[in-house]
C-alpha cells in the first residue's frame, strides 16, 4: 500500500519560509508527478504545485509563482516545497498528491491524483 508522507509545517511569521517534504513509499515515486495542494480554513482544497516526475516540468498557482519552488530528488524519493516570503493567507493545511500520468492543464483536478497523504499545518502569523 502506498503511503504519503508529508512533514515540515510549523508556524512562521509572514514575510518568513518553510520547507515541506513528502516522502512517498514504495517504488512509485520515481515514476509519479508529484503535487502540492492546501486547504485554508473553511475553503476547499486547492492546487498549489507539480512536479513531473523527472523534474522537467512543474506548474505552480498564480497565487505562489515567486514565492514557492517545487523540487524532487528521486535518489531520496522525496519532493520539497520551498516556501518563501509566507503570508497570513498561505496558512492551511498542505498535502502530497502522487499522480501516475501527468497531462499538463490536469494538475489542479484532485480526481487525476492516485494517492494524498495525511497532511501537514502551516500556519502563518502576521
Amino acid at each position: 500500500q502506498v503511503q504519503l508522507v508529508e512533514s515540515g509545517g510549523g508556524l512562521v511569521q509572514a514575510g518568513g519560509s518553510l520547507r515541506l517534504s513528502c516522502a512517498p513509499s514504495g517504488r512509485i515515486f520515481s515514476t509519479y508527478a508529484m503535487g502540492w495542494f492546501r486547504q485554508p480554513p473553511e475553503k476547499e482544497r486547492e492546487f498549489v504545485a507539480i512536479i513531473s516526475w523527472n523534474g522537467a516540468a512543474t506548474r505552480y498557482s498564480d497565487s505562489v509563482i515567486g514565492r514557492f519552488t517545487i523540487s524532487r530528488d528521486n535518489a531520496k524519493n522525496t519532493v520539497y516545497l520551498q516556501m518563501n516570503s509566507l503570508k497570513s493567507e498561505d496558512t492551511a493545511v498542505y498535502y502530497c498528491g502522487a499522480m501516475r500520468t501527468f497531462v499538463p492543464g490536469t494538475e489542479r483536478n484532485r480526481q487525476q491524483y492516485n494517492y494524498w497523504g495525511q497532511g501537514t499545518q502551516v500556519t502563518v502569523s502576521s
